[in-house]
């Protein structure tokens, strides 16, 4: 149990700010730790619906909408923000595997970047604000835990294809049983939720997690620790709509 905890922790250490005592860290003990990505993303989905909820106390729905949206990047330091404007860049300004790379190591952020950074927020403004206000906690705390879990699977299907990354996360598989583990980390505020309506979010998240595969094989040849990150922006956005069209359709 010590062991695991110390791996939850360096997975904590490595994908937030969050304080956390003193451990030893290895690169063996920060892929390992990789299984607690989802549960990682539920700390950040948890401190963040704790925001929305204290904010709407005060202020309007759309301010506190806001206030959450920055506390998760202040709780990640924008690492998966960060990985996707750099994805952006990468595939909108490079026409080679080679050019992507390239400019996804470049720390700079470019036009697509920027761009993209913003219909990103805004759209997650948008969306999150049609939401039934009694859904976002558990929404944000969903959407956090699951796109952690679609993003880190994207390692069991592809290899690691740069060795100088700035954000290189984990470069390794895990074993079966570590990834039925991480599943059900991921899944597990599903069951919290206690709608089984809500497991129309899996089948979505899986086909979306096969077409990015597929344009990653075709495109890049594997991943780089910016495509998880901005898999992971991409597969929250979409639980967002998921979300909104259950309820516009009266299934939550």
């Amino acid at each position: 149990m010590k062991k695991e905890f110390e791996l939850f922790l360096t997975a904590l250490m490595f994908f937030t700010r969050i304080p956390i005592p003193e451990i030893s860290y290895s690169e063996e003990k920060l892929n390992k730790s990789s299984k607690y990505f989802p549960l990682v993303g539920t700390f950040v989905g948890a401190i963040s619906a704790l925001s929305f909820m204290l904010s709407s106390f005060i202020f309007s729905k759309e301010i506190s909408i806001l206030i959450s949206m920055l506390t998760s990047v202040l709780v990640t330091g924008a690492f998966h923000e960060d990985g996707f404007t750099d994805f952006i860049d990468g595939i909108g300004g490079g026409y080679t595997k080679e050019k992507i790379l390239i400019i996804m190591k470049d720390s700079r952020i470019g036009a697509f970047g920027a761009i993209a950074i913003f219909f990103m927020f805004s759209f997650k403004l948008i969306v999150l604000k049609e939401i039934s206000d009694k859904l976002i906690p558990f929404i944000l705390i969903l959407s956090n835990s699951l796109s952690r879990l679609n993003s880190i699977s994207i390692l069991m299907s592809l290899n690691y294809v740069s060795e100088n990354g700035k954000s290189k996360p984990i470069a390794t598989k895990m074993k079966n049983n570590e990834f039925i583990f991480c599943i059900l980390l991921g899944i597990l505020p599903i069951f919290v939720f206690q709608n089984i309506y809500i497991l129309f979010l899996i089948p979505v998240l899986i086909f979306l997690r096969y077409f990015f595969i597929n344009y990653l094989k075709k495109n890049i040849g594997g991943y780089t620790g910016d495509i998880l990150g901005a898999f992971q922006v991409i597969s929250e956005i979409i639980i967002y709509l998921e979300v909104l069209v259950l309820q516009k359709w009266k299934f939550i």
